[in-house]
């Protein structure tokens, strides 16, 4: 374990967030919100500082990467990255505990949007910058935002990438890495500017218009109003469910547009599925709720964009459908589970895990009618290797046991939440969805929920969004061994 190179980057991290934090300082210095403008001051320089000893302190003798350092620099930097986001809300006085604080940063860098302020429109312009702003940096990944912009970047840091990026594979669009990840941000930012403009024109607020495209963009559900996304018109509410749908897609498809290969792009099954499974699931949910609406566009507009913000882990709500029938309820949980397409910013266990699933337990059925049959899982036109299908078959084992664990503990939750409000809290942070059903619906927040709670669920959402292992194996003693 190159442990040297691991806190030296950590460092050059914690530096990175404190000059982030320089962002919410100048927004809340707009709005002359001057205690805010301080709380990101004084963050900043904490933040500044720590990262300044720790690179002091931890001169790596080389830049070797391997998987051991891209696991422990992803796992610690999230952990690092959300306990100092976590310290504007307290110093500011808008968050009264540091263990909401840390719920609410942690969901922001996860992209997950469940929160726990009773009320976000009586908060400084600056902490509501911030929060959808954690969105924007965590949804394409922390450690590849690092890499886009820094310039020491070793092409073995392809080890980070693949510990951060969502999906059972990661490979590089470019030879080097950095370029990777330039090109990924690119993307990304091309795609954010163009909603904020598309939000300006339906006649949104500037300011709501860039939190709202940040809340998007990393499919979190961060907002400014209490409502979140009910009290605008249906242009914004359709613009906001296109670009939705746009960011859970895979990034390399969109790559792949850029350089013309477009037969690749209409070949992708994934893209498919993903498109088929929105589709029908909006349309069984329109016919369920029509009976409660006034017309057919209104219920389909709604289904639309629940339908996208589900399964693309967003989480934004423009109705509680929390009244809604229990088939379009049944519908929307089992979305919350499927997730977004993989290379996306979105979570949950990801369409190509699904398909990958589905074809092994096909391919083992086949086993059984014919033993001596030979028998290979394709996925976009390939032969998946055996340590893919490995790979996922164990993911899904841990990934239950986990999703189990963390319900169990919720059930131990001395507020005494019924079976479906535990349940779909576990769910919700687990796969980074935001709001649940019960009492964590969209109409209401975790902000019930004790603070070993608060915290159990703050594990789940970085168990979530680093998809598991990361996490385990930084705890692992043998991780930080000298042997590899």
């Amino acid at each position: 374990m190159n442990k040297r190179k691991v806190f030296s980057t950590i460092g050059i991290i914690a530096v990175v967030e404190g000059l982030l934090f320089l962002l919410p300082a100048i927004v809340a210095f707009c709005y002359r919100e001057k205690r805010a403008m301080m709380a990101f001051l004084i963050s900043a320089l904490i933040a500044a500082a720590f990262g300044g000893v720790l690179m002091a302190f931890s001169k790596p003798r080389n830049d070797v990467i391997y998987a051991k350092e891209g696991f422990a620099i992803v796992s610690l930097a999230w952990v690092v990255m959300s306990a100092f986001g976590a310290l504007p809300f307290v110093l500011s006085g808008e968050v009264s505990s540091y263990a909401d604080a840390f719920f609410e940063t942690v969901s922001g860098f996860t992209t997950t949007g469940a929160s726990v302020l009773t009320s976000v429109e009586d908060k400084s312009h600056g902490l509501l910058f911030w929060r959808s702003f954690t969105h924007w940096i965590g949804g394409m990944g922390v450690l590849v935002f690092m890499m886009a912009i820094v310039s020491n970047v070793a092409d073995r840091s392809i080890h980070i990438m693949r510990a951060e990026m969502p999906g059972p594979t990661v490979g590089k669009l470019a030879p080097r890495v950095k370029d990777t990840a330039k090109i990924l941000y690119l993307i990304y930012i091309v795609l954010t500017v163009i909603q904020i403009i598309l939000l300006l024109l339906g006649g949104m607020p500037f300011f709501e218009s860039v939190i709202h495209a940040f809340g998007t963009a990393g499919t979190g559900g961060f907002g400014a109003k209490n409502d979140s996304i009910a009290g605008y018109s249906p242009y914004l509410k359709n613009v906001i469910t296109v670009f939705m749908l746009l960011f859970g897609v895979n990034f390399n498809l969109y790559y792949l547009l850029l350089i013309r290969k477009f037969r690749s792009v209409i070949k992708s099954t994934e893209l498919w599925c993903y498109l088929v499974i929105v589709g029908v699931s909006v349309g069984i949910i329109t016919l369920n709720i029509l009976p409660s609406y006034e017309g057919f566009g209104a219920a389909l507009e709604d289904a639309a964009f629940q339908v996208s913000s589900i399964i693309t882990t967003t989480g934004y709500a423009t109705t509680d459908f929390n009244l809604w029938p229990q088939l379009s309820k049944s519908i929307l949980f089992m979305l919350m589970f499927v997730g977004a397409c993989a290379g996306s910013t979105g979570g949950g266990l990801k369409v190509s895990r699904v398909i990958i699933i589905f074809k092994l337990i096909f391919r083992e059925l086949r086993k059984m009618l014919h033993p001596r049959s030979v028998n290979s899982v394709k996925f976009e036109g390939k032969s998946v290797e055996k340590t893919t299908l490995d790979s996922v078959a164990t993911y899904f084992a841990v990934y239950i046991i986990c999703l189990a664990a963390i319900f169990i503990i919720l059930c131990f939750e001395p507020s005494g939440f019924d079976f479906e409000t535990n349940l779909t809290a576990a769910v919700a942070c687990f796969n980074n969805i935001g709001p649940g059903f019960g009492g964590v619906g969209p109409a209401s927040n975790f902000a019930a929920y004790s603070p070993v709670s608060k915290l159990v669920l703050s594990a789940a959402m970085l168990l979530g969004r680093l998809e598991i292992f990361p996490l385990i194996l930084v705890c692992s003693p043998s991780t930080w061994r000298r042997n590899r």
